[in-house]
């Protein structure tokens, strides 16, 4: 079948509680003068760079000085919020935007990061908050969980099984990392983001995907069971001492391989790419994922001092502004990359169409109003 597939519509929410550095310079005074003792520092620093980790760790050299490694902003969960209520709000918001009835949905996949229901997942509790009758199940691959989303709805939709497939991915860090005196839980924050795939214009849509496994970076972390405050199980999300280890010798390497294979799965050149959109999930990662490819820095958008790191939900949100801040346009070629550790890399290739924007969340934004420039040609050398 020949039909052009796509993102039809697409929207973004956060959680209601908003969090500055000052919140901890106040609240956590001694964790703060110490933080190079702490978590953060320790999975974070230059020690022993190698060949492997070198620009990772170039990148990373301005935000040692800084106890919260560049973070700025995050919003986390309030009273009565959840993974779910997130879901909720950005499904909806997508739904919205793109004109759906409910019953034009006729599939759903959700990516939660972390669900709350340790078995089942979120789908069925989304399903029956949404008023939707399509069958619904779960997905995951840790931060690329929106893109290997994407790619399955694709394959879906091209197949002529579905005709529009919603995907809904959230991550709830601030619940699922630690204690918020944890120094690792200060570059973390929640977010969801919710996309309609479906059949759109010819010359428009998905023209190139590839997906990678990280496999070896399975060290990074490890799970334990808590219980919430009402007494149910929950995930707890435990760095391990391997963590920064494995992020800084690999993650020049997942760049380069998924963003080198999808512009060849799409027949193009780095040099005909109009936009790269991210994951942002350290505040220098848009600076390394610049120097890897060797683009112009205006070809992209780091949105991590916005809302932090906010785990599955950061190539959906950073595709979200990237549109909503004028950055790309109908027509432009746009590739979307992820990295998640222990599961995927993925990068997908399209050519933005008519994407309906969900209602903006109420969040503070940069002023990106520069004019937009053409690529300088740069090179994939790696």
């Amino acid at each position: 079948m020949n039909q052009s597939v796509g993102i039809s519509s697409l929207a973004v929410s956060f959680p209601s509680v908003k969090r500055t550095n000052d919140y901890f310079r106040v609240k956590y005074p001694e964790q703060v003068a110490q933080a190079e003792q702490k978590t953060l520092a320790k999975v974070f620093s230059a020690d022993e760079s190698t060949v492997n980790s070198r620009d990772f760790d170039r990148a990373m050299q301005p935000y040692l000085s800084d106890p919260f490694r560049g973070t700025v902003t995050r919003y986390v969960l309030g009273e009565n919020e959840s993974s779910l209520t997130l879901e909720v709000q950005s499904a909806k918001r997508a739904i919205n935007a793109g004109k759906f009835a409910s019953e034009d949905i006729d599939l759903m996949l959700v990516a939660s990061m972390f669900p709350e229901q340790l078995i089942g997942g979120n789908s069925s509790s989304l399903l029956n908050q949404l008023d939707l009758a399509c069958p619904a199940w779960n997905i995951n691959s840790m931060h690329s969980g929106a893109l290997v989303g994407l790619q399955t709805a694709y394959a879906m939709v091209k197949s002529g099984e579905y005709h529009n497939v919603l995907v809904v991915v959230s991550c709830t860090y601030s619940r699922n990392l630690g204690q918020e005196n944890d120094t690792l839980s200060w570059i973390a924050s929640d977010g969801s983001g919710a996309f309609v795939v479906s059949s759109i214009k010819a010359d428009q849509g998905i023209i190139g995907t590839k997906i990678i496994n990280t496999a070896v970076t399975n060290d990074m972390y490890s799970c334990s069971l808590a219980e919430d405050r009402y007494k149910n199980p929950q995930v707890r999300l435990l760095a391990s001492n391997n963590m920064g280890r494995l992020m800084r010798d690999h993650s020049t390497k997942f760049i380069c391989q998924a963003c080198k294979d999808a512009i060849a799965d799409a027949n193009l050149t780095i040099d005909q790419i109009d936009f790269f959109v991210t994951s942002t999930p350290l505040a220098w990662f848009a600076e390394l994922f610049i120097n890897t490819l060797g683009i112009d820095r205006r070809q992209t958008l780091d949105m991590h001092p916005y809302y932090g790191n906010i785990g599955a939900a950061l190539p959906v949100a950073n595709l979200f502004y990237a549109a909503k801040l004028g950055k790309i346009k109908p027509g432009d070629l746009v590739l979307v990359f992820s990295i998640g550790g222990a599961s995927t890399a993925a990068a997908t290739i399209m050519r933005w169409g008519d994407v309906a924007l969900g209602t903006a969340p109420d969040i503070d934004l940069p002023d990106l109003s520069e004019e937009r420039i053409p690529a300088r040609k740069p090179v994939l050398s790696r």
